[in-house]
């Protein structure tokens, strides 16, 4: 197996999330020991969601959820758009072990264990037609991350999808925020599904996380605390990413070999270079909130960080060959999963979204590593899909991962 560490590109996009209805109900306090018992799996039915808007809501349990019914039948697939020209991606030199930022790159990581731990379910917050909705935690490098589980009604085990969210302002975030609809689509289709908020997000503890890599951590972490639910597969794990989330995802897979199959939807470059070109490296504690490449309002490092390891990390961050050692396009020969890409033409507009150039990088480069990748392109759309698009989207998704869990 292989695996990462924690680290922090303080950098990464907005990602625009649904904005839950008003008469939602809201959730039941539940003591938080084991899931209900749960009767025979209905026939599934497709469920795609309405279009995304940005949602503006606090990351307590007590957020509410839309209903899981009546989000309609997918559209048919289509042939996937032709990708560009396949370029060569060589693998970065060795960095010395003695470096102050070694345990932040995607070796410090590989050299690693994260062993997770207990699943806890905290509270149940919905009762659904199709599943039932959890707030958890588990623990992360000495970290409570917490989350949320989504359980189809049925036997189980069930397959595990781990959804990762995109970028959302701390201050705005809400568990489940930019997966909730991914959630209770895949519900339909017999997937458990849980979302963490990562570390510094939600309720999860706060903690510096250079170029990402903690929130890569937390994600290994959360791979290996799946044995612990009962009701899950660890053996059928398949990731969902959008935006940030695509970008962690793909971390994710050059460090491990547990995920049969990932969606990356909108996602984060595999070149950290071209993040910090768009976003800036973070900020530093004390400095006035800007809006601009130097400076994204809520990414500011860790007022306990110790400064020389500060100053190596904004010396790391401007160095273009240290920078390979964080990006998974020079390693992506180490991933063995299945890829979508899925990426809007108008996507990447005024800084709050993702360039399409880097899905086509992506891709070229999956191609030029001679790995099994999906790419599709949907004219017109933004960060976040409209509705036939999403519906598109993830009508494929759930082919893809029927057609690797079906074989295992």
């Amino acid at each position: 197996m292989k695996v990462l560490l924690p680290v922090f590109l303080l950098v990464a996009l907005l990602a625009a999330c649904d904005a839950p209805p008003d008469d939602d109900t809201p959730p039941t306090a539940v003591a938080a020991a084991t899931l209900p018992g749960l009767p025979t799996v209905p026939e599934p039915t497709a469920a795609p969601a309405a279009s995304a808007t940005t949602e503006a809501a606090t990351g307590a349990p007590g957020a509410t959820f839309p209903p899981d019914e009546g989000l309609g039948e997918p559209l048919p697939t289509t042939e996937a758009t032709a990708g560009p020209t396949v370029i060569a991606t060589p693998d970065p030199e060795t960095l010395p072990e003695d470096h102050p930022l070694y345990a932040h790159t995607l070796a410090g990581l590989r050299a690693r264990d994260f062993p997770g731990g207990e699943i806890e379910v905290r509270q149940l917050m919905a009762e659904g037609a199709a599943f039932n909705r959890y707030y958890i935690s588990y623990p992360s490098d000495g970290l409570t991350i917490t989350g949320i589980m989504q359980v189809p009604h049925g036997e189980g085990p069930f397959p595990v999808a781990v959804l990762l969210h995109g970028y959302i302002d701390r201050h705005l975030y809400a568990a489940g925020a930019d997966t909730w609809q991914a959630a209770g689509y895949l519900n339909q289709f017999g997937y458990l599904t849980i979302a963490p908020d990562y570390r510094s997000w939600g309720g999860s503890d706060a903690d510096t996380s250079l170029f990402h890599m903690g929130l890569v951590a937390d994600t290994l972490n959360l791979l290996s605390s799946l044995p612990s639910l009962p009701q899950a597969d660890p053996e059928k794990v398949v990731l969902w990413g959008h935006s940030m989330g695509g970008g962690i995802a793909t971390k994710v897979l050059v460090l491990d070999d547990r995920p049969l199959a990932a969606v990356l939807y909108a996602p984060n470059s595999p070149d950290d270079a071209d993040l910090i070109a768009r976003w800036g490296p973070g900020c530093r504690p004390g400095v006035p909130l800007v809006t601009n490449s130097d400076c994204n309002p809520g990414d500011y490092l860790a007022d306990a960080m110790p400064p020389a390891l500060m100053e190596a990390y904004f010396a790391a961050a401007a160095d273009p060959a240290f920078l390979r050692h964080v990006s998974p396009l020079y390693q992506l020969d180490d991933i063995g999963a299945p890829v979508q890409i899925h990426i809007g033409t108008a996507d990447g507009g005024e800084l709050n979204g993702t360039p399409p150039e880097w899905s086509d990088k992506l891709y070229t480069a999956l191609l030029a590593a001679d790995r099994e990748v999906s790419f599709y392109s949907y004219p017109g759309e933004g960060h976040a899909f409209e509705r036939n698009a999403w519906a598109e989207m993830m009508a494929r998704a759930v082919e893809l991962y029927d057609g690797v869990i079906g074989g295992q």
